[in-house]
């Protein structure tokens, strides 16, 4: 298996160079390099072209949020995962709605941040726990205007995207809903093809910007 090719930015440098050092412990993982802000992280990418990109929040000449927007532009196929201090809500839905595919924060645990990684690497979108359900009680608050607004999804379809939210496997999702791992992956075709998106994180995101999933 070929490793995941990671950029790494970060503007407080002894943060940096120790999760550098923390990542390249990893035989399925290689650091391509660094950068110690948004813009220096968009020359960084297109010099390197790694699969996945680690980067803060709160950073000098140009922030995450405006970073990832910029990179999930320019390179649609980057994962851009959102590593941060900070676990406000607002930014959260903004990293989403940016485009990111995982928010997690910097107090986590590096074995737990490893798998996230792996994860993500494999399609997944990655909350911690705290985040996701954060997330998830923002979606019971936001109230359905119209029928459109769950955009054609039937109801099993919702139960799925919302585990989808969570960050759930599709061994998870079928697991949880006692249905078979190929139904969850119809029902997530489904789902792509009703929303206009292309993958599962560009799904969640939607419905965080449109409060898709209610209860």
């Amino acid at each position: 298996m070929k490793p995941i090719k990671i950029l790494v930015v970060d503007d407080q440098v002894l943060f940096r160079e120790a999760l550098v050092r923390l990542i390249s412990s990893q035989e399925d993982m290689e650091v391509l390099g660094q950068a110690s802000n948004g813009k220096e992280a968009l020359d960084r990418v297109k010099q390197l072209q790694p699969n996945l990109v680690l980067m803060d929040i709160r950073m000098p000449v140009m922030d995450g949020l405006e970073a990832t927007r910029a990179l999930r532009e320019s390179y649609p196929g980057l994962k851009v995962v959102l590593l941060t201090v900070s676990d406000a809500e607002s930014d959260v839905f903004e990293a989403l709605k940016n485009g990111a595919v995982g928010y997690l924060v910097k107090s986590m645990r590096a074995e737990t941040l490893f798998q996230k990684v792996r994860d993500i690497a494999q399609g997944e979108i990655a909350l911690s726990p705290v985040l996701a359900s954060r997330v998830l009680e923002e979606f019971s608050r936001l109230k359905r205007r119209e029928e459109k607004t769950y955009g054609g999804l039937s109801d099993r379809e919702r139960e799925v995207l919302k585990l989808v939210v969570e960050g759930k496997s599709n061994k998870d999702i079928g697991q949880a809903l006692v249905i078979a791992e190929s139904t969850v992956k119809r029902h997530l075709h489904n789902i792509l093809h009703k929303l206009h998106v292309k993958n599962r994180a560009e799904a969640a995101a939607y419905s965080v910007r449109t409060g898709l999933i209610n209860e």
